[in-house]
Order: structure tokens, then C-alpha cells, then sequence
């Protein structure tokens, strides 16, 4: 299973590929026919090519399918059985690595340029996939229908790529990669409703954790919560956390920490005598007007009339 490095933690030994002719060069697969474009049979590439160690950065998108996976695959603290398959994606810039004690890798995998998509509406709108910055432990893992859906749209993709490039190629490519898009998007939505039990786990720890936070009053130490600090505690990346939560509660991570910051706000104006900016300072904020004015927008009424209206 291919691993992701944050940025910060790059180090010079980095394969920088910056093309599909090279990718392919790297891989020793045949040349595709679009410079642009590459569908990669993993199962036609022998292991030696994948050097153990060497991290990797691609200049370009990729999905990965892999139509089994064995054993248990780790998701947040647990491990979750799923077995029929499952899609990765990546995009540019992106630092990933192969494990050191890898023995095989099977699977498809397709690879496109921005330049591909960037004159279709896709090249715009790309970047509200927000699976492109899951981690791997985040991977979109496929029931047994779901996983024939994926495997056909490949298979399409694939018959395409090997007919000769006319005038509508780019744009049948295009549609297909937006179509297999489309599905991620729904099966990572269906995949956020039958994990809703490990959710609603995420969702009690990230309450004790936003909890613990005031309590032991790191906010006048360290200000408010942050989307990263939050994401990083639970061990999860930002966007599918962001995802998870609008899934299970239609609040984002930074909507889900404001309510958690009112709640808290109305617990210290009803229970103590501190001023409001008091509470604005154990809460996190530098300034009591930025409180007034988020406690204001939630709940259309100001600190001091909430007071004066519990009392």
C-alpha cells in the first residue's frame, strides 16, 4: 500500500517525475499513445522497478484500483474488513512511497496531466473532489457491485486509450474520468454511512478532545482550536474529516469547532459572572469583538442579551 509524506517532511531523495513519457520510462511499460494520459497494468510490472525507499512526485493525477486488498485495512485507530476492492487517488505534488517490505504490486492505475483535463469544465471543478487529499488510510474501499461499476469504467477508459487518437478522444477521455469521479463520490458518500459506527466514534473522541481543550485551558495558552490541530490529534486529514462530518452532522470541521465554542461560551454565561471579555480570552479569542461577533452570527443574539435572557 502506497504511503503519504507530508510536505514538511521531505527529504532530497525524491524521484521528481515530471511526465507521462517518464513514468512510463520508469515503469518499462510501453509508450501511451496520448503524452498526456497512461493506463499502467501493475501486474505487467516486475516488482525491481518499484525501488524500496525512494519516494516519488508526480507532476499529474492518479487513481488507483485495486480489485482485492488482503487481510485488515487500518482506518483511524481500528482495522476494517473489506476485501473486494478499493480506490486511492493522488494528486500533483503529492509525495507517496512504497513500504519497504512490499513482495508484490497488483492493480491498475491511471495517470493524467492537469493539461489534459484544463480546457474542460473537469479541470475547473476538479478540485472539489475532495478524495484527492485523503490519506491512504482514508481509501475509498468497494462492495462487490461498486467494485464491477469501477472495474467497467476502467475497462472503457482503457478500450479508449487503445483506439487511434482522433478529433473526440480527449473528450470522450475527459467525460470518463469525470464519470469515474462522479461514482468515487457517491461510493465515498455510501462508504461514510456504513462506517457510521467508527464515525460516531471519531465524533465522541473529537468532542473529548475539543472537551479537554478548554478544560485544561490550552485556548488562552495556544488561542483557539484549529482545523489542523484537530485533524492532527484524531489522525486523520483534514479534507476527509471536513467530509465525514458534513456527512454525518452538515457541519465542516471549522463550523463543527464554532459550535463547540458557542456551547461552550453559553456554559460560562450562564453558570459564572466573568465578563464577556473574560470568556472571549479563556476561549482563545485576541479580541472580545470577534467573539461577540461569531457568538452573534450563530445565534442571532448578542453575549451580554443571551445573559440577560437565560437570567
Amino acid at each position: 500500500m502506497i504511503k503519504f509524506v507530508n510536505k514538511k517532511q521531505q527529504q532530497p531523495n525524491i524521484n521528481h517525475i515530471n511526465s507521462i513519457s517518464q513514468l512510463v520510462r520508469v515503469l518499462g511499460v510501453p509508450a501511451p499513445l496520448h503524452p498526456l494520459i497512461a493506463l499502467v497494468d501493475y501486474n505487467n510490472v516486475p516488482i525491481e522497478m518499484f525501488p524500496k525507499g525512494q519516494k516519488v512526485s508526480l507532476d499529474f493525477y492518479k487513481i488507483s484500483f485495486k480489485p482485492t486488498f488482503t487481510g485488515q485495512i487500518k482506518y483511524g485507530q481500528g482495522y476494517y474488513d473489506f476485501e473486494e476492492g478499493g480506490l486511492a487517488f493522488l494528486k500533483p505534488k503529492q509525495v507517496v512511497f512504497p513500504p519497504e517490505n512490499m513482495e508484490s504490486y497488483e492493480g491498475i492505475a491511471l495517470y493524467f496531466h492537469s493539461d489534459f483535463i484544463r480546457n474542460y469544465p473537469l479541470g475547473k471543478t476538479i478540485h472539489h473532489y475532495g478524495f484527492f487529499s485523503y490519506d491512504v488510510s482514508e481509501a475509498l474501499f468497494l462492495s462487490a457491485k461498486e467494485k464491477e461499476i469501477i472495474a467497467s469504467l476502467f475497462a472503457t477508459i482503457a478500450n479508449e486509450l487503445d483506439n487511434n487518437i482522433d478529433h473526440f478522444s480527449q473528450d470522450v477521455l475527459v467525460s470518463q474520468i469525470e464519470l469515474l469521479l462522479n461514482y468515487s463520490n457517491r461510493f465515498y458518500y455510501r462508504q461514510f454511512i456504513t462506517r457510521k459506527a467508527i464515525n460516531h466514534d471519531i465524533v465522541t473522541s473529537l468532542d473529548k478532545l475539543l472537551n479537554n481543550y478548554f478544560e485544561k485551558e490550552n485556548s488562552q495558552k495556544n488561542g483557539l482550536p484549529s482545523v489542523k490541530y484537530i485533524s492532527t490529534e484524531l489522525k486523520l486529514s483534514q479534507r476527509y474529516l471536513s467530509d465525514m462530518l458534513s456527512s454525518l452532522t452538515g457541519m465542516n470541521t471549522q463550523q463543527y469547532i464554532q459550535s463547540a465554542i458557542i456551547e461552550k461560551a453559553k456554559e460560562k454565561l450562564s453558570t459564572t459572572n466573568l465578563s464577556v471579555s473574560e470568556i472571549a480570552y479563556e476561549l482563545g479569542f485576541e479580541h472580545s469583538q470577534s467573539f461577540s461577533k461569531l457568538f452573534k452570527t450563530k445565534t442571532n443574539v448578542s453575549p451580554l442579551m443571551f445573559r440577560q435572557s437565560f437570567n
